[in-house]
């Protein structure tokens, strides 16, 4: 560990190691999230994500169109971004829609895009 990375003394605050202990999340919790940050490491699900987050619903078809890939490289992303609960499906007869799980998932996509953009 780098001498920049650590204190040179040990000295603990309890109060505040107490304070963070009884908001710090849950084990469960932290892989849980890590699950949906891997997820969402990937640019070609980001750009899944931002298709969807501006289309509201879209078909897997209108997906494979915007970002000019097929079908089963998109299907193959959609798999995995609904399995960690980011996307949602909806079938209606042989048409596939798409749309953000919860309003959480659109929010803290445009967090994160304004954050890389510093708006």
């Amino acid at each position: 560990m780098r001498r920049e990375d650590r204190c040179e003394v040990r000295i603990i605050d309890a109060e505040k190691v107490k304070k963070i202990s009884e908001t710090l999340i849950s084990g469960l919790d932290a892989t849980h999230l890590a699950d949906v940050f891997d997820a969402m490491s990937d640019p070609t699900r980001l750009r899944i994500i931002s298709a969807v987050a501006s289309a509201g619903e879209v078909c897997v078809c209108d997906i494979a169109g915007s970002l000019g890939m097929t079908q089963s490289a998109i299907s193959h992303q959609l798999r995995l971004l609904r399995t960690v609960n980011i996307l949602k499906n909806r079938k209606q007869g042989r048409m596939v829609y798409y749309s953000l799980a919860s309003e959480h998932i659109g929010k803290a996509f445009a967090e994160a895009l304004a954050h890389i953009r510093q708006e």
